[in-house]
């Protein structure tokens, strides 16, 4: 295994969606040509799936090193009210657009940190997103919680306007990795939020477990899942760090490459854990995730239904997730649009009015074809074309570019199919970037993305 890490360890992306960001083309999009085919979109769909709704909250407290989010560090709580009426302006501005109530499945508050919020700020912005939509009649709502700042009243008010599930940023359990992260967050704090969830109702309560973190070892890895354990959440999201700082800035900067496992020791770590966590009782979701036998997540894999978009994997396979909140990611299926990532530049559109998207990208035929390939790459582990696709798609090129990874064991190549194999599951990425056509042709100057294993 170690000379294929060696071999398939390069740049790539994570493919919460095809095109990735950089590749979109800016130049070829506008917000009215967004708005339309949201609106078609809409009106061929949410009467029969409904939508999603994904709200990007975006201040934190404090600084953690390892996180690539879009967020605003601040502890002045008065920004608070401000960012919800802007949320809710820019939700009315879709309602006006779409006319016909929505029917919403799904709302997942991202951040930043959601739980930097009061919980009466959060009911005025739940209340407010729900008070002129229908709900669908199986909805799911979840949230991201800081353990070190999620209160009983928010879970319970949270519980209140329908949410059940709750995910938490766990990251290591060992103080040497806490402390270069900047996140200190003892295991008593991550028992107490977990135990109330599930006291006041929560049906599926998550923990986000990270490999490859700086001077993390197989011996942290192995103590922190041991706690894990203790607690066992149902689902458990087990990713590696991306490692970006010439993207993200100072935040990742606070140490050097020379402090992080090398590939192969993130390997070690990553199928010590998987190990560890299988041998608890989970299963292995698509990429970097798990969960219980039992859990909706599991369950859609085994029915070949599951779904990945930009905020992970999701059992909700509809067409429309509407982001709100600057730096949001929208996709109606046939185009992608993301809100001014700084928020005064938010605010200010918002103020004249007008949707504060400031870039996107207008899928055509080849890209949504391409796209549904890597998407059931990434949830499936296979795929599958027909005829009338290979005369758009050249499909014998992308044979082509996987010949070494089928050499090497890690895929089944049929005539007209893929399959990764068990061995091959850690090169998933590697797999989805020759069906990449954008990333083929134009190979960056610079780097884009984080490492593949």
């Amino acid at each position: 295994m170690q000379h294929l890490i060696q071999k398939y360890n390069v740049p790539g992306p994570r493919y919460t969606s095809y095109p990735t960001v950089p590749y979109w083309n800016e130049n070829s999009f506008t917000t009215e040509d967004w708005t339309k085919r949201l609106k078609i979109q809409y009106d061929q769909y949410n009467e029969s799936e409904g939508i999603s709704l994904y709200i990007h909250l975006p201040f934190c407290e404090s600084l953690c090193t390892f996180c690539g989010c879009h967020k605003r560090i601040t502890k002045r709580h008065e920004v608070e009210n401000p960012y919800i009426s802007a949320v809710l302006k820019e939700w009315n501005l879709y309602l006006q657009l779409l006319e016909d109530k929505p029917l919403i499945r799904e709302i997942h508050l991202g951040g930043g940190t959601p739980t930097f919020f009061s919980p009466e700020n959060l009911t005025r912005l739940i209340k407010g997103i729900l008070k002129d939509s229908f709900l669908a009649e199986e909805y799911s709502f979840s949230f991201e919680g800081h353990p070190n700042n999620t209160t009983k009243e928010h879970l319970q008010t949270l519980y209140d306007v329908g949410f059940r599930r709750v995910s938490y940023g766990v990251q290591d359990y060992n103080m040497a990795v806490q402390i270069a992260i900047h996140r200190i967050q003892p295991f008593e704090n991550v028992k107490k939020v977990t135990e109330w969830a599930r006291e006041i109702g929560y049906t599926s309560v998550g923990h986000d477990i990270i490999f490859g973190l700086p001077y993390q070892n197989l011996e942290h890895i192995k103590y922190t899942i041991e706690k894990t354990k203790e607690l066992k959440p149902d689902r458990i999201a087990f990713y590696s760090y991306a490692h970006v700082p010439w993207i993200k800035g100072n935040g990742q900067r606070g140490f050097s490459e020379e402090n992080l496992p090398s590939a192969e020791q993130k390997r070690e770590q990553y199928e010590t854990g998987k190990r560890w966590l299988e041998n608890m009782g989970y299963v292995e979701i698509g990429m970097d995730h798990f969960a219980l036998p039992e859990d909706p997540l599991t369950l859609a894999m085994q029915k070949k239904t599951l779904h990945r978009n930009f905020m992970g994997y999701t059992t909700t396979k509809n067409k429309i997730m509407i982001g709100l909140g600057a730096s949001s990611i929208s996709d109606s299926w046939t185009a992608f649009a993301q809100n001014e990532k700084n928020i005064e530049a938010y605010y200010k559109l918002l103020k004249q009015n007008r949707f504060p998207v400031y870039r996107g990208h207008l899928l055509s035929q080849e890209d949504q074809i391409l796209r549904k390939h890597i998407l059931n790459l990434m949830c499936n582990l296979q795929t599958q074309w027909s005829v009338s696709e290979e005369e758009i798609i050249n499909f014998s090129e992308i044979k082509e570019n996987l010949y070494e990874i089928e050499k090497d064991g890690l895929i089944h190549i049929n005539s007209n199919a893929i399959i990764i194999l068990e061995k091959g599951r850690p090169f998933v990425r590697n797999v989805c970037m020759a069906f990449d056509i954008l990333l083929q042709q134009k190979q960056p100057e610079t780097r884009l993305f984080s490492m593949t294993v």
